[in-house]
């Protein structure tokens, strides 16, 4: 028998007994299916057989679920599912439509209809909430697995190119007097901009040639790194995703844009006063792997005085505003939480920052944003300036700052930040 399996040999005769007769029909019977399923291997893999999927009755579906006038399904479930409310999604599913004639309704090869923008743009974000495989919306939406990954690759690289400019934008001098009132109200910490910090996502699908630059030593996988700063209202201002190298969070920074504007001359000159000092720059909470920056502010290791130790209280309860943000961002987003298939780096930074541009979007769209109005600075020719990075890493001025900031909240009231008399 030409076989494909080499472990099946030809079935051998056996001596007459009173079992025989039997034997010999079961081992037949059993020789004719393997002969029958290689046949039926043969043929599948000359011609794809091709699946008939129902487009029309997909998107009629979708529509009677979420979107007629009496839809089966609630706005709270449309959010809890889509993570957004339907006025935002249908927006988003407008604009896309508009910026890209991928998302528009056209014909295929065969002359049908093709998906429609609400069932392309439902596959993309149903991807990026549960993380789950390309596949699951063949049989809800009747889309094949190819064409699911073509609806996340082409939708993450719009939202990143539509929205992008505003959503992910540096803060103008207009947000930067925003977010000083805000922090100094909540936080009672003036001059502050954001906290800083950096998270992990495992990448499952890491080429070999790779894993050496995205390994560490406390993870078993690969991970891509993101370096955020995050205001109080849990808005992402920076994002820099997926450095290669020794996988920390000074080698990060060493590599991120963070302060290019400053460096090039185009930040916005917005001073603060502390404790009648001026400060040239507003400054990021951090933790203590940081460096002692005049643009960083870390917490006491080991607090002494009573002043400091309730300025390390309102540090570390300020600082709790990026971990939130890194909680929210992988619980609304499944996709960050599970371990990336995409094989590379680029897609993966694409995924992150789509996420992370709708995440700011639903906070805008929720009434929570600081400054939800973008309005830009004149525009500036950049310059590079020698002194900058001197004033950057000034330990001076960082020691200074602190100084003065633990003497601002020694001076208020704050009954919370109260040190007990056994503490002391």
């Amino acid at each position: 028998m030409d076989s494909k399996f080499p472990f099946l040999s030809p079935i051998p005769d056996f001596p007459d007994d009173d079992d025989t007769g039997s034997s010999d029909s079961s081992l037949v019977f059993f020789q004719n299916l393997i002969q029958q399923a290689e046949l039926l291997d043969t043929a599948s893999s000359s011609k794809k057989k091709y699946v008939r999927r129902d487009r029309v009755g997909g998107h009629e579906t979708l529509m009677a679920d979420y979107f007629d006038e009496n839809p089966k399904f609630s706005e709270d479930t449309f959010r809890h599912r889509f993570r957004m409310s339907k006025s935002l999604f249908l927006k988003i599913v407008s604009d896309v439509q508009a910026y890209d004639e991928w998302f528009q309704e056209g014909l295929d090869g065969r002359m049908k209809k093709s998906f429609t923008p609400l069932q392309k743009v439902t596959s993309a974000i149903k991807q990026l909430a549960t993380g789950n495989p390309p596949d699951e919306g063949d049989e809800y939406l009747n889309m094949s697995e190819r064409t699911s990954r073509e609806c996340l690759e082409y939708f993450c690289e719009t939202v990143c190119k539509r929205y992008g400019g505003e959503f992910l934008r540096r803060p103008t001098s207009h947000d930067i007097a925003l977010l000083y009132q805000a922090h100094e109200d909540r936080h009672h910490l003036p001059g502050m901009l954001g906290s800083l910090d950096c998270t992990h996502f495992v990448w499952r699908m890491c080429p070999t040639e790779l894993r050496g630059q995205y390994m560490r030593g406390d993870h078993q996988y690969p991970t891509v790194m993101l370096e955020a700063v995050v205001s109080q209202d849990l808005w992402i201002w920076h994002a820099f995703c997926g450095p290669a190298g020794s996988q920390n969070d000074i080698n990060v920074l060493q590599q991120s844009p963070l302060f290019l504007a400053q460096r090039n001359g185009t930040a916005p000159n917005c001073p603060f006063q502390v404790n009648n000092h001026l400060y040239k720059r507003g400054y990021y909470l951090t933790d203590g792997i940081y460096p002692t920056w005049s643009v960083f502010v870390k917490s006491f290791p080991y607090p002494h005085d009573p002043n400091e130790k309730k300025f390390k209280r309102q540090h570390e309860a300020a600082r709790k505003d990026v971990e939130r943000a890194f909680g929210v961002l992988k619980s609304k987003w499944g996709i960050l939480n599970r371990p990336m298939r995409s094989k590379t780096v680029k897609k993966i930074r694409s995924i992150v920052y789509t996420c992370l541009i709708l995440h700011n979007m639903i906070i805008k769209d929720d009434g929570r944003a600081i400054a939800p109005v973008h309005i830009q600075d004149p525009p500036v020719e950049p310059v590079f300036d020698d002194t900058a990075y001197t004033e950057l890493i000034d330990e001076d001025t960082h020691w200074r700052l602190k100084h003065d900031l633990v003497e601002h909240l020694g001076s208020l009231d704050l009954p919370h930040l109260e040190v007990d008399s056994d503490e002391e």
